[in-house]
C-alpha cells in the first residue's frame, strides 16, 4: 500500500465499486458492505455513502464522528457478502471471520488487510440528509492504494491482476467485476 494523493483519493470509489465501511468507538468496531457510495467534491476531497437506520456501522459513525472505506478486490467476494449479510451490534465480525485489520494511518479506523484502496474520513454533519436519505458526507482526511492495480492517479486493470479488480453489486450475493478498460478519445467536431 502506498499514500494517495488526496486529489487523487475520489477516484478510488469513483467508479461506483461495493465498499467496506469501516467505524469504530468506544473499543467496539464494526465493518458492513455498502453498495452506494461516490465522490462529492474533489478539494477538499469529500464522499457520501449510504448506511441505513438499522445499521450498528451508522451508530458508531454518529458516535465517533468518523467512517472508513475500504475497497475489496475481486479475491473477497464472499467476505463482502458475508460482511454484508451479518450484523456486528452482537459479536465482532474481525473476530468471528478472524480478519486482519490495521489501523488507519490518521483517525486510526479500522482498515480490512487485502482490500485494494481505503479512505478514512471525517463525518460532514449533514442531520437533514442523514435523518432523511441515510447519506453520511466525509472529508477524506488519508487516502491509500496498492500499486499492483491504482497507481500514480490512475485504476490499471489488467489481467495479471484480476483478482483484484473492484466488486460491483448487482444484488442477492452477485458481483460483477471491474474488468477491460476502454481509452475514450475526444472527437473532432464535425464540419
Amino acid at each position: 500500500m502506498r499514500p494517495v494523493a488526496l486529489a487523487h483519493a475520489s477516484r478510488l470509489i469513483n467508479h461506483g465499486p461495493t465498499v467496506l465501511v469501516g467505524a469504530a468507538h468506544g473499543g467496539r468496531r464494526n465493518l458492513m458492505a455498502a453498495a452506494w457510495s461516490m465522490p462529492v467534491e474533489f478539494e477538499p476531497p469529500r464522499v457520501v455513502v449510504v448506511l441505513d437506520k438499522s445499521t450498528f456501522t451508522r451508530e458508531l459513525v454518529l458516535a465517533s464522528g468518523h467512517f472508513g472505506l475500504s475497497v475489496p478486490g475481486r479475491h473477497q467476494a464472499d467476505l463482502v457478502y458475508t460482511l454484508g449479510s451479518e450484523s456486528g451490534r452482537d459479536e465482532d465480525k474481525f473476530a468471528r471471520h478472524g480478519l486482519d485489520a490495521e489501523a488507519g494511518p490518521v483517525l486510526g479506523l479500522p482498515q480490512l488487510a487485502g482490500c485494494v484502496a481505503h479512505l478514512e474520513c471525517r463525518l460532514i454533519e449533514e442531520p437533514h440528509a442523514q435523518a432523511a436519505y441515510d447519506c453520511f458526507f466525509g472529508e477524506v482526511v488519508s487516502a491509500v492504494a496498492d500499486e499492483r492495480i491504482f497507481k500514480d492517479g490512475h485504476w490499471s486493470l489488467r489481467a495479471d491482476n484480476a483478482a483484484l479488480h473492484t466488486l460491483h453489486h448487482f444484488g442477492a450475493g452477485l458481483f460483477g467485476v471491474a474488468a477491460e478498460p476502454v481509452q475514450a478519445r475526444k472527437l473532432a467536431p464535425i464540419g
